[in-house]
């Protein structure tokens, strides 16, 4: 089944669409000031999918191209920054889409990345990944996990699809709860009644997982609001700042990196 597409190379390269027949996937939140955003200016949460890169969290918040007009020059999209360019080929294929990614920087150069699709789900909608993949919990589900929370912990682990007995497999009501998790996979497919979406990153050698951020009405504190995130990654963590050794995406000798996120609306569950 076909999956159209639409971006926005002006605001940061932005998806704006993605919809299969009958349903649009991504969820919004209007606000003018997404469209007056420049580089160094404070994140606009609009919804969509966003391109996060060098870092998620961290500074700057979202990272550096969400920001920055992209330019299209055929099915090319790009981005250039002070020492990266990042390109982004999307195409249609049989079963939905894929976008081909091409980052140039210097050799060793860290980065995580994330394809932050903010996804219109009902409370019923429900997560497919590896039973048992390793899971990171980060500060804000604190009250929610079946122990302790380690002094100054950036984040504590457990296994899907309950980590720390959190379970995140339903996305569920509202509940004034938000929780932010890394698993350790490749692929997710998601369920929403009869609507199927997969998403599937490949990237060599690279560290590769899915982030996920279940905000039902816990986030921000002052005005609260619902959000899901299913958010293929290059890197285990959000915020670069906080990677160890193995938990970032790293530039190989030949200054390149390349990856592909595959979507589609055939269930592929782990």
């Amino acid at each position: 089944m076909p999956l159209d597409i639409v971006t926005d190379p002006l605001h940061g390269g932005r998806w704006t669409s993605l919809a299969s027949p009958g349903r649009e996937w991504l969820w919004h939140r209007p606000d003018p000031a997404r469209h007056q955003a420049r580089p160094g200016a404070e994140f606009v949460d609009a919804g969509g999918l966003e391109e996060c890169f060098p870092t998620v969290r961290g500074t700057p918040d979202h990272g550096d191209v969400w920001s920055r007009p992209w330019t299209r020059e055929g099915a090319t999209d790009s981005v250039h920054g002070a020492d990266f360019t990042l390109r982004r080929t999307i195409r249609a294929t049989p079963g939905g889409a894929e976008a081909d990614y091409v980052l140039t920087a210097e050799p060793g150069y860290r980065f995580v990345w994330a394809a932050h699709a903010l996804l219109d789900l009902s409370p019923a909608a429900g997560l497919h990944l590896p039973d048992g993949a390793s899971t990171r919990l980060f500060p804000e589900a604190a009250a929610l996990v079946d122990r302790p929370w380690p002094d100054g912990a950036p984040w504590i682990t457990g296994t899907w699809p309950d980590p720390c007995g959190v379970p995140l497999q339903r996305i569920g009501p509202d509940d004034g709860t938000a929780v932010g998790a890394v698993v350790d996979a490749g692929r997710i497919c998601v369920h929403d009644g009869p609507d199927r979406l997969h998403l599937a990153l490949t990237a060599g050698e690279q560290p590769v997982s899915v982030a996920l951020w279940r905000n039902l009405g816990g986030f921000p504190a002052h005005a609260p609001y619902r959000s899901n995130g299913v958010e293929p990654m290059l890197g285990r963590v959000f915020d670069l700042a906080e990677a160890g050794p193995d938990d970032a995406a790293r530039v190989p000798a030949s200054g390149e990196v390349r990856w592909r996120l595959t979507l589609g609306t055939t269930c592929r569950c782990p």
